[in-house]
């Protein structure tokens, strides 16, 4: 059922019980290999099935009941599977299949059984096409997914890492994809492959041009399909003009309308996915506040019995430090203590005012949102002058101080980035709230 054109390949259409695929002509001989892929999944569905599949396999698999391709390959399958089959809403997700040709697929439970590795990722209706890069180098298998949110065709993230995984050493490309009860559209943009090769090694001629022969024949058989296709089109308006120009009748007697989204419910939704998103970093932030404010009263304490310790042994021609001036310093600490309290109630109602959906006409809780970042920051830098300013003031001269060792921070997102995503995250807010 796959539809060619000259940008793209539509492999199945988002109608029932559609297969389709794609596969190489020739066996790739490449001993390691890189494959880029650009695809999308869209459909008006809430949910899509069944989903999309990248092969690297013996023998061609033209179609059969996996994802459109045969089962019981020799190799490695690459599935997005769109639909849950077996209710545990990890869906849509990526899923890693390796068969020695013998095995049958566990659709019902969404091959979980035999996966040799996989992740969750959405990877229907986004803006831009996802993109994925699946590397084979030295007997191990890597995955790597765009996932559609931005333009930057090199915006990868880690997906699934498969070693000591053994391929067949020459093998068909190929992409297949089906549909089932539920439906999507499964376009492919691009697929290109690439050979790799070990550092210090020669790397191999390429292949001489495809003969002008053979590129003759293959527009010849591309011709004759598109004037078929044309036939077919004409056929099926005649025979069906009431739903002229209004494809959408032909897909609405497959579903039920609960199971639609209408655009400004999508958008909506892709918002309050974005939300959940900050949620889920201010919970984390909220994490690090309650270690920090754990160390500082250790560091408390420790100061505490260490200048007790040390006004108790110094004599009073040494200059031995009063009582006064140790009460002094332990109202201090307890001060930057209840400092530090509020800066983590302040989190915490912070992400109270997240975790309640607002309304969409009203921007009163982004702006509430906003004032309470701009308090944790304020109380972030007064703990920082208190703590330099109490180190300075009672460490001896001669002694360069000490602070404790923090646990390490997360990597993934630091605090400017955060603050600046918040920020262009209510800015758009703000502005698709007036558009509406």
């Amino acid at each position: 059922d796959a539809i060619p054109s000259a940008d793209q390949i539509r492999i199945t259409t988002s109608l029932k019980s559609q297969r389709g695929s794609v596969w190489t002509k020739n066996k790739s001989i490449f001993e390691f290999w890189e494959i880029e892929v650009t695809f999308r999944v869209t459909g008006r569905g809430r949910i899509g099935a069944d989903g999309l599949a990248i092969w690297f396999t013996e023998e061609q698999g033209l179609e059969g009941p996996v994802f459109g391709a045969a089962d019981q390959w020799n190799g490695i399958g690459i599935f997005f599977d769109s639909f849950d089959n077996d209710g545990k809403k990890n869906n849509p997700g990526v899923i890693l299949v390796g068969n020695n040709g013998k095995l049958l697929y566990d659709h019902q439970n969404d091959g979980s059984t035999q996966a040799l590795a996989s992740c969750q990722r959405d990877f229907r209706n986004k803006p831009y096409p996802v993109r994925a890069k699946i590397t084979y180098y030295q007997k191990t298998l890597t995955v790597f997914i765009n996932n559609g949110f931005t333009p930057d065709k090199e915006d990868y993230e880690f997906c699934a890492k498969v070693e000591d995984m053994i391929l067949p050493s020459q093998g068909y490309f190929g992409i297949s994809a089906a549909t089932g009860g539920l439906a999507d559209d499964h376009d492919v943009l691009s697929f290109l492959t690439f050979q790799l090769t070990e550092p210090g090694k020669e790397v191999p001629a390429p292949d001489a041009e495809i003969p002008q022969k053979d590129k003759e024949k293959y527009q010849e058989e591309f011709e004759h399909f598109q004037q078929e296709l044309d036939k077919k089109k004409e056929e099926f308006q005649k025979e069906h003009p009431d739903v002229q120009g209004q494809p959408g009748k032909l897909i609405e007697q497959f579903f039920t309308d609960d199971l639609f989204e209408t655009v400004s419910d999508r958008e909506l939704r892709q918002i309050f996915e974005g939300q959940n998103r900050i949620h889920l970093e201010i919970k984390q932030l909220n994490r690090q506040l309650d270690m920090i404010l754990d160390e500082q009263r250790r560091y408390v304490s420790a100061v505490t019995e260490e200048f007790t310790r040390r006004g108790a042994g110094v004599s009073d021609q040494q200059g031995q430090i009063s009582q006064q001036e140790i009460d002094q310093l332990v109202k201090t600490q307890e001060e930057l203590i209840r400092q530090v309290n509020e800066m983590r109630n302040s989190v915490s109602e912070t992400l109270s005012l997240v975790s309640v959906p607002q309304h969409p006409g009203s921007a009163a809780g982004v702006y509430e949102t906003t004032q309470h970042f701009n308090d944790i920051k304020e109380h972030l830098h007064v703990v920082k002058r208190d703590i330099e300013h109490l180190v300075q003031r009672n460490m001896p001269s001669n002694e360069k101080p000490k602070c404790p060792e923090l646990p390490p921070f997360p990597s993934c997102l630091s605090t400017t980035h955060f603050f600046i995503f918040v920020a262009v995250q209510t800015v758009l807010f703000i502005g698709y709230i007036m558009y509406r």
